[in-house]
């Protein structure tokens, strides 16, 4: 593997950091996590000591006012160990960037310095069961009746569902104005009428909370409105660029972990009374695989180089996410044949390695709408 220029000195001694807290206070319970369906609560609290949420924010609102690579790493780290329960991405790369660049001086106040310690968990409330990608779609509205508006409909998909505090909830506040007509709230758990539905059970992604959500006359105050009334899509499409890199850094840290585990592997496995690794077949699927993941990982770690430039655009991005989501898929899946029947057992980490990786190609935009989002430039 080539070395990786984007990160600096500092930025190796902050994954230094983070590898020995995850190592200390989340590998031991990983596989508990699992059984449990969502994390152990105090991971949070536990994870903003350290600085772990939300590196970016800045200096004056309790953050460290650092560049985003700092996120990168948070996500790398956790995901070559396989902990997959842990919203911290969510959280930080997709929450919490839109809180402070849509919220009034007085939520930032409010919601930021408490995000940051872990005593507020947040998740953003896009996906409807009818919906899927498709965001200009939504049914959930919210009317404005004097201070307050009344919230009503459902959302499903929710990452941190469970656990959140406080909840980003995309919805229509004119239901005529298609797109135009998009506005984000931000609803706290606990408001009457607001309740949180079962756990989902995932066929990966085990220790990860995703909740159905239900807004019923659910009031919120205008003041938890983010940014203009009809401007909720174009905040959106302003931060999917940096959620969809997060997809793509997330699928190439798996793919690493994953690659790695099996050159290890295939040294100790025996077939026909030698290690399978003297096999051809092996070597050939191997040597395959890492030069595609190096080539993938030269163009990630560019995008990650753009975005904080602040150049990364929409399409790079998505390609970005298509191009690498669907190398990890193909990594996964032909790493774990090289385990034959042990790939197939949970305990193994490819196992969950390869029940991980396959909603990458969903969320975030499925693959589909990324090579529509490309295509129209093709053909602009």
């Amino acid at each position: 593997m080539i070395p990786r220029t984007v990160y600096e000195a500092e930025h190796e001694q902050f994954r230094d950091s983070v590898g020995k807290f995850l190592e200390a206070e989340a590998v031991p319970y990983h596989d508990q996590w699992e059984k449990d369906g969502q994390v152990d609560r105090g991971i949070w609290n536990k994870a903003g000591e350290l600085g772990i949420l939300g590196p970016t924010v800045p200096e004056e609102l309790g953050g460290s006012g650092v560049d985003f690579r700092y996120n990168t790493i948070v996500s790398e780290e956790c995901i070559k160990r396989g902990l997959s329960g842990l919203g911290f991405t969510l959280h930080s790369d997709i929450s919490i960037p839109y809180i402070i660049h849509n919220g009034s001086a007085e939520l930032i106040q409010k919601y930021i310095p408490r995000c940051l310690t872990g005593e507020i968990v947040t998740a953003i409330a896009m996906t409807e069961p009818g919906t899927g990608s498709d965001l200009q779609g939504i049914k959930t509205t919210a009317v404005l009746d004097g201070d307050e508006y009344i919230l009503n409909g459902s959302k499903t998909f929710i990452t941190n569902g469970q656990q959140a505090d406080v909840v980003i909830v995309v919805c229509k506040t004119d239901p005529a104005a298609g797109a135009k007509g998009i506005s984000l709230l931000m609803v706290d758990a606990g408001t009457p009428g607001f309740e949180k539905g079962q756990n989902l059970e995932k066929i990966g992604l085990k220790a990860q909370d995703t909740s159905e959500l239900f807004f019923q006359d659910v009031r919120v105050p205008k003041e938890n409105l983010l940014g203009k009334e009809g401007h909720g899509f174009i905040y959106l499409m302003q931060e999917l660029p940096q959620e969809r890199l997060s997809i793509a850094v997330g699928a190439m840290a798996s793919c690493e972990s994953v690659l790695q585990q099996t050159v290890d592997y295939v040294k100790e496995r025996k077939a026909f009374g030698k290690p399978i690794a003297t096999f051809q077949n092996t070597q050939f699927t191997l040597a395959g695989l890492d030069a595609e993941i190096t080539a993938m990982r030269v163009f990630v770690d560019k995008c990650i180089e753009l975005h904080v430039d602040g150049k990364l655009d929409t399409v790079t991005a998505s390609k970005a996410k298509l191009a690498a989501t669907e190398l990890q898929g193909r990594v996964v899946d032909q790493c774990l044949q090289l385990f034959g029947g042990y790939g197939y057992m949970w305990e193994y980490p490819v196992a969950r390695a390869f029940a991980d990786a396959r909603v990458q190609r969903i969320y975030g935009g499925t693959s589909e709408v990324m090579k529509l989002i490309i295509g129209r430039e093709l053909f602009a």
